[in-house]
């Protein structure tokens, strides 16, 4: 998106002027959009918009007279070159001393503000914590039904997408959409609740067995649901159904206008009287509003969000198969890339690269898209955690500098997400082969871990990180996120990582995680290595406590590169571990390569035992 300083200058101001028609003193301006996704399509890009920031993660506020963005470690070298400094304050979020949106607003307003929001972008938890604090200070907040950042972008705003839904069929799936909503009815049961809304976007097309394009990379399409004991009401555009896909959801599900689920709402919220309707923390204020407020709603974890995140035996199947292509198209890839770089000395960009992978991807059975923008870095650019090569500005890949490449795909059996660092002359600086290798450890340390039932992602952070403290060094990223099947590439409860709703949810057998140290180095170069695993359930000689231990299977079948390794720092344990890995590799993905192509050959060399 273009959007020079003058021009972000001009919408802040357009901004106020519209903040001070509305009587607000401050406008909050969240990432997500009205379903709390963290991927977006471009109509919902507003903070982006207003602030010029374009990582998916950030939080703006703009004041009559301040404006301040925060967000987190993985884009705080991308925000400080993207805001204007003479506009924007960049907070960043978890370092010591920087405030809080509370906070930073009880400093800057004057007494007896009011702030204004849209009410469809902030979750009920959310805005419950916003509004006592500004209350506790004598302000106020405003649910602004109208989006004032959509009436300072007006006619240029991208128009909401009405991309068509497909049918996600059992044979991936594993498991029909009517089990699955009955299952859900006997969780909503549980709860004494007379329905549930779900309103996030993945659980959505997983509940109903369906999948659409209208956010880039997510399989996923604008829609509500409301599960009650005797009704499914699905909330679409009409226009997005085929009749295959009408077909598919039968007369056992009630279709209705995407926005309808709002006066629906007001009306079932007086007609239920005292009953409640279950919703998750994170559905949007809106909806809490609509139906009559707190006094109606009972909160409880989206029973489908915990239904989604453990994979049956098909998807688990599907994880295992489309990581095998995923991996012969990443071997083609850095075949290709070494010859083209560093054989025949071409000058190829980051874009560039980026293209040739997904070209590969294409080619492969069940391809669908991509799971994510592909982060294709070389040297400084690798320590920008979520960098995204543009045609204009990227960098030429060269071969004295370490390359970082996170990508991933989306197919129709599983999705995938890989991150390997490769130094392409094999030349790398002992610094560079230090860090690596620390981070190497980490990972293969999680990999091996086993631990009892009940044992959370909080917990097991800090065997990734232990190689890298013990000389004193960190990365500012959570270590490991759920990954859907054929869906979201990000998707909890679960995840690995210093955040302490991690220690909420315990990993379970079937879930999908993935396993990411890194070390980044602003100005000089990024390191990370990311493998998918499933969660299974563990052989031990002894189950202490009766509760049962889990362990990890990796699904990732793409070499490490040995040139980056100082194997005097591995121990034996994990020397073989990385030739078991590396052997494994070859069995798999050597079949699906032909012999002695470039792709064959790379996967060779770079799976000899060491």
């Amino acid at each position: 998106m273009a959007n020079t300083l003058s021009t972000n200058a001009a919408r802040v101001a357009r901004l106020r002027e519209v903040m001070r028609q509305h009587g607000v003193q401050a406008y909050i301006i969240p990432s997500e959009d009205a379903h709390q996704s963290e991927y977006i399509a471009d109509v919902d890009g507003r903070r982006a918009y207003i602030s010029g920031f374009t990582g998916s993660a950030g939080l703006a506020v703009v004041t009559l007279k301040e404006a301040a963005l925060w967000t987190d470690g993985r884009y705080f070298l991308q925000a400080s070159q993207q805001l204007d400094s003479a506009s924007w304050t960049l907070m960043k979020t978890g370092l010591p001393d920087v405030p809080s949106k509370e906070e930073w607003l009880m400093q800057v307003l004057p007494k007896s503000s009011k702030v204004g929001l849209d009410p469809k972008l902030i979750t009920i938890a959310a805005a419950k914590q916003l509004r006592e604090a500004l209350t506790k200070e004598g302000h106020s907040l405003e649910a602004i039904t109208e989006n004032l950042i959509d009436k300072v972008w007006g006619a240029e705003q991208p128009a909401r997408p009405v991309n068509p839904v497909t049918v996600h069929s059992v044979e991936y799936a594993g498991k029909s959409s009517s089990d699955k909503i009955a299952g859900i009815r006997e969780q909503i049961a549980k709860k004494k609740a007379w329905g549930f809304a779900v309103t996030a976007l993945d659980e959505i097309a997983w509940l109903f067995n369906l999948r659409g394009s209208d956010i880039a990379y997510n399989p996923v399409f604008f829609a509500y649901a409301l599960i009650t004991k005797d009704e499914a009401i699905l909330y679409v555009d009409d226009a997005k159904l085929s009749k295959e896909v009408k077909d598919h959801l039968g007369s056992d599900v009630t279709l209705c206008a995407y926005d309808a689920i709002f006066t629906d709402l007001q009306k079932l919220g007086s007609e239920k009287g005292d009953q409640k309707l279950g919703l998750d923390s994170r559905c949007s204020w809106a909806l809490q509003n609509a139906l009559g407020g707190e006094k109606r709603t009972i909160e409880f974890r989206s029973p489908v969000m915990t239904a989604k995140a453990i994979k049956n035996e098909v998807e688990l199947e599907g994880f295992r198969q489309s990581h095998i292509r995923d991996a012969v198209a990443l071997c083609e890839y850095f075949a290709w890339l070494e010859r083209e770089v560093v054989q025949n000395g071409g000058k190829i960009s980051e874009v560039e690269a980026a293209d040739k992978l997904e070209g590969f991807r294409k080619t492969k059975k069940d391809f669908v898209g991509l799971s994510f923008d592909t982060i294709s870095s070389t040297g400084p650019n690798g320590a920008i955690i979520h960098y995204k090569p543009e045609p204009e500005t990227c960098a030429i890949i060269k071969t004295d500098q370490l390359y970082l490449c996170d990508s991933g795909a989306q197919y129709k059996d599983g999705t995938t997400d890989v991150t390997r660092t490769l130094s392409l002359n094999k030349k790398p600086t002992e610094h560079e082969k230090d860090t690596f290798t620390r981070v190497l450890k980490g990972h293969i340390q999680l990999d091996m871990a086993v631990f009892p039932r009940g044992t959370t992602g909080y917990i097991l952070d800090v065997i990734a990180r232990q190689p890298l403290w013990m000389a004193g060094l960190d990365f500012r990223h959570g270590t490991g996120h759920g990954v859907g099947a054929f869906l979201n590439v990000h998707e909890g409860p679960h995840g690995i990582g210093t955040r302490i709703g991690y220690n909420d949810v315990p990993l379970e057998a079937g879930m999908t995680i993935t396993n990411e140290p890194g070390y980044y180095e602003d100005g000089n170069f990024g390191i990370r290595i990311e493998n998918i695993l499933l969660i299974r359930a563990a052989s031990t000689p002894h189950n202490f406590g009766d509760r049962g231990y889990l362990g990890f299977e990796h699904v990732t079948l793409v070499p490490m590169q040995a040139a980056l390794i100082a194997t005097d720092l591995l121990v034996p344990a994990e020397r073989d571990w990385l030739n078991k890995y590396h052997k494994k590799c070859w069995e798999k993905v050597s079949p699906l390569l032909e012999e002695g192509s470039e792709g064959w050959r790379w996967l060779k060399e770079n799976t000899k035992e060491i």
